[in-house]
């Protein structure tokens, strides 16, 4: 499948021109967030269960290469790959595909978007990082901190005012690829488990 896989830089553009179908990305920070919630979730899924939704494709086109959407699928696979790949050997090299701002501050928002959109796929499933009341919990809460809801309002209520809350979501970003693995490794016994 690599060997047709469109060019990131593509991808981009391709997810950018479906925004009308819906796609679960629209960019590529938020398409790696998105793959990285698949790798490091509570439950495998099949291809096409994640990667319909996340390009919005019909199931049809895994079966035609040679089209950008077998491309566009391709790459996204890949993708995952590559992350399962990084997070199995050098979970230390694990880096998510943020943007940078114009005033030069990395973006965490879309990234973190994604990965709630995979999340939301099977949000039963994680049900225990949902809960405030669980130690896990912490392991969500620096991508949750950048998330909206369907109102566009902070997914986790609005924040409180202040430099120390300022600093905190700033600095956030810097506990996901750490939480990103440690959420990998909560779900491997009870995901390969069901896998069964």
């Amino acid at each position: 499948m690599a060997a047709a896989a469109m060019p990131l830089a593509e991808l981009e553009q391709w997810l950018q021109a479906r925004v009308d179908q819906h796609p679960a990305a629209t960019s590529l920070p938020m398409l790696d967030g998105y793959v990285a919630a698949i790798v490091a979730g509570p439950v495998s899924m099949s291809p096409l269960d994640w990667i319909c939704p996340l390009l919005a494709i019909d199931a049809d086109a895994f079966n035609h290469g040679g089209t950008p959407e077998f491309a566009a699928i391709s790459a996204a696979a890949l993708r995952h790959n590559e992350i399962s790949q990084i997070l199995s050997t050098t979970p230390s090299q694990f880096a998510p595909m943020h943007r940078r701002q114009p005033n030069g501050e990395v973006d965490p928002r879309p990234w973190c978007q994604g990965f709630y959109a995979a999340m939301r796929l099977r949000l039963s499933a994680w049900a225990p990082f949902l809960d405030a009341s669980n130690v896990s919990h912490r392991l969500l809460l620096p991508i949750l901190l950048h998330c909206r809801d369907d109102q566009a309002g902070p997914l986790l209520g609005p924040p409180r005012t202040g430099r120390d809350t300022r600093d905190s979501l700033r600095n956030a970003r810097l506990d996901i690829p750490a939480a990103v693995e440690a959420m990998r490794q909560y779900w491997m016994p009870i995901r390969y488990a069901r896998a069964r």
